[in-house]
């Protein structure tokens, strides 16, 4: 069984730490080339990663992808056809999973990340995608930087492109709330879908900063979060927001519920935001080595892996739920 509760994240340091300052470089990537085997590779940039059953799977740079199957206490790497710097990831199953990254590659795996194919690419765009998500088993759509939205019928064989938006604005983030889609994104946008993706509409909380990251709630609730410790919150599907102060101008990168219904939502600097009332309310904890945090998982030991630009840890921090 696929743990989806902590799956949705996937606001990432790459917001800040690439993109914002690198979308026009060229990627790393090229025909023929492979990620390279690395004995640090455990410290290196990691920007996503998702718990399948008792395995965990990471991705970062340089193709970096990692695996677990020890709640995170020893990893080892994927052999990968690209060493462009990976974004995100998302597995339906337990054997079938998509990764997307810089120059808009996507690769696929059958065997539960042992192996990987490239199935898309296109650096010529030089607008990274950033996150991944399907529907089904074949249905599935990849978003990224200045608006791209691919999507595919076949399981990831092939993907085309389409707009969503006259705007060209950032897609960060996509992830299913019930049965409506939305899509967290820059300038103060979310995109919602009620119609598994056809068609969607742009909704407006009042802030005009970046979105990286929704924590799907239940039913029609969900938490939004971005830049400079914004965070909203919604109880019917985006039509009102209420704004949730977090005591924190650092940028919210992830967010993630623990076995126990506990809400964590992690940052830059070592911000950690716990509730204990499903989202209503939020106490900072601060991680006392400040570190930059892009993705926290917990583990089916019940331990909390965290990742960031320091790579991936055991985290030694107890979140305090008082």
């Amino acid at each position: 069984m696929i743990d989806n509760s902590v799956r949705f994240s996937r606001a990432r340091l790459l917001i800040i730490i690439l993109l914002l300052g690198s979308l026009c470089s060229p990627g790393l990537a090229s025909d023929g080339e492979k990620s390279i085997v690395a004995p640090l590779a455990t410290r290196s940039l990691l920007l996503d990663a998702q718990r399948v059953e008792n395995v965990l799977i990471a991705v970062g740079e340089r193709g970096h992808i990692l695996l677990s199957e020890d709640n995170g206490n020893s990893w080892s790497q994927a052999q990968v056809p690209t060493r462009a710097t990976l974004t995100g990831i998302y597995f339906i199953d337990r054997q079938n999973g998509w990764v997307v990254g810089h120059d808009q590659v996507i690769l696929r795996t059958r065997d539960g990340g042992k192996t990987w194919e490239k199935v898309y690419e296109n650096a010529e765009a030089e607008s990274p995608l950033l996150d991944v998500y399907f529907l089904d088993a074949e249905h599935g759509y990849a978003i990224g930087a200045y608006g791209q939205f691919l999507e595919s019928f076949d399981a990831g064989s092939n993907w085309e492109g389409r707009w969503i938006s006259e705007d060209d604005f950032h897609l960060n983030q996509i992830a299913a709330v019930g049965d409506q889609l939305f899509i967290a994104a820059e300038a103060g946008f979310i995109y919602r879908s009620d119609d598994g993706g056809k068609t969607w509409i742009a909704l407006t909380p009042d802030y005009e900063g970046s979105f990286f990251g929704i924590l799907p709630l239940e039913d029609h609730s969900l938490l939004l979060f971005g830049l400079r410790g914004n965070l909203f919150r919604t109880d019917d599907a985006g039509e009102t927001w209420s704004r949730i102060d977090t005591t924190t101008e650092a940028s919210l990168t992830d967010g993630s519920r623990l076995s126990d219904g506990t809400l964590v939502i992690a940052g830059l600097a070592g911000a950690l935001l716990i509730s204990l009332d499903n989202g209503h309310s939020f106490n900072l904890q601060q991680d006392p080595d400040r570190k930059g945090f892009s993705r926290l998982l917990q583990t089916a030991d019940g331990g909390i892996v965290a990742m960031g630009d320091f790579g991936v840890i055991k985290l030694q921090t107890s979140l305090n739920k008082e």
